[in-house]
């Protein structure tokens, strides 16, 4: 198949410096293939939802799958995709900071996409796959035997419609994201999962359906929709990110008149990396 080939000498951002304090570098099952996830979106602000979507993750890893998660990673999207509701990538990235810090011990915020210009989905993963297995090394067995860490997407369901949508994805993106790396979904209510995977069939091997048995749909859109009416959000988002929100003064006018976003692929992708845009702006 073809595959888009990945950028040669990623440039990091000034005084960039890729996380991996929580990256567990040691593989426990020598017998399992190692994965990282990671889940791209606009996080304006982070919810319980997006964090809940790696719990979910790992459980259905766990029971279905031979991998062994070593790291999960949230990448905010960068400021240069211009959306209502979209901050700053600066108050962003310390909103996921707070949450991660404060609900997970082994979650990670990557700034690399947020404080550039706008990156393609398929050159995000492939800058993970460079820091963790290039640069990094990968992780060892307990013998000391180096392994690849596999890189996968992390996304709600709605993502899975979209890469059915003429125009929204690339078919290279398409191949290089589901074909090279693959995909975990996690169900989003009133999503038909099975009915668009039908459409991806070529990559159906790689993509995996995770259950939502308890549903949720907090999302930034009405989180954003409640803090302008003056409405409590305490416990649906973090505490810390609650308290940064209010410290700041964010979400108090209505941003409907910033830039939309482009059709194509920048203008509907994005949304949809994390989720729906009920999920992920």
């Amino acid at each position: 198949m073809a595959q888009v080939q990945p950028a040669l000498g990623f440039v990091n951002p000034p005084n960039y410096v890729f996380p991996h304090h929580r990256l567990s570098r040691v593989l426990r099952d020598p017998q399992k293939t190692p994965i990282v996830l990671v889940a791209c979106g606009s996080f304006s602000p982070v919810t319980y939802l997006h964090l809940r979507m790696f719990e979910m993750a790992k459980d259905y890893v766990r029971q279905n799958t031979e991998f062994e998660i070593v790291g999960g990673y949230l990448s905010p999207v960068s400021d240069m995709y211009k959306k209502p509701g979209l901050l700053s990538a600066q108050h962003r990235i310390a909103m996921c900071s707070l949450a991660a810090e404060d609900t997970s011990s082994w979650l990670m915020i990557d700034s690399w996409e947020a404080v550039q210009t706008y990156q393609r989905t398929a050159v995000v993963l492939d800058h993970f796959d460079h820091e963790i297995n290039t640069v990094l090394g990968g992780v060892q067995t307990e013998d000391g035997e180096q392994r690849n860490v596999r890189v996968m997407l992390l996304a709600g369901s709605d993502l899975i419609g979209t890469m059915t949508e003429p125009g929204v994805w690339s078919y290279q993106d398409l191949d290089h994201i589901l074909g090279r790396y693959g995909c975990l979904i996690v169900e989003r209510a009133g999503s038909d999962m099975d009915q668009a995977t039908d459409s991806l069939a070529r990559w159906r091997h790689n993509i995996y359906l995770i259950s939502q048995l308890i549903q949720n749909d907090v999302s930034s859109t009405k989180v954003r929709l409640f803090i302008r009416r003056g409405l409590s959000v305490r416990y649906l988002l973090p505490t810390p990110v609650v308290d940064y929100i209010e410290q700041h003064g964010l979400y108090q006018e209505d941003s409907a008149s910033a830039s939309s976003p482009t059709i194509g692929e920048k203008g509907k992708e994005r949304d949809q990396v994390g989720g729906s845009k009920e999920i992920c702006t």
